[in-house]
């Protein structure tokens, strides 16, 4: 499969007609396939909660757009790092170690990552979630 910025324009496309403002694209080969790869176009706006994932490590890339990922205390409270990430920026990627509180922020439309993550989904529970 390629990606191509066709692709990525559609998926920005469906993106910006969600009312949560993102969508995401399946880069698995199939249901059965246990790992978690995809696309996800992120629109200015779009509300990612402060959440943690307690069984695997997350790795961002980002394709186009700019974004920022913030890094939170053990308690997800105070942020402690906000790093840019842009395809032609000092920072073109992030691995998120297991149990980072963590979120990013589109600053761009058109914004576009990929992210990989150990194992199969596993749904984040509200104990990883902070509201």
């Amino acid at each position: 499969m390629k990606i191509t910025q066709g692709l990525l324009d559609e998926l920005t496309a469906k993106a910006k007609a969600s009312p949560r403002l993102r969508m995401n694209y399946d880069l698995r080969n199939s249901e059965h396939d246990q790992s978690q790869r995809m696309l996800n176009a992120i629109e200015p706006g779009s509300v990612l909660p402060i959440h943690r994932h307690q069984k695997t490590s997350e790795t961002v890339v980002c394709l186009r757009g700019r974004l920022v990922e913030e890094f939170y205390d053990d308690l997800g409270r105070m942020c402690e790092e906000a790093i840019e990430l842009s395809p032609n920026g000092p920072v073109v990627a992030v691995n998120i170690p297991i149990g980072q509180w963590h979120t990013v922020h589109s600053l761009e439309s058109g914004t576009v990552i990929m992210e990989v993550k150990d194992g199969a989904y596993e749904p984040t529970g509200p104990e990883d979630i902070l509201e």
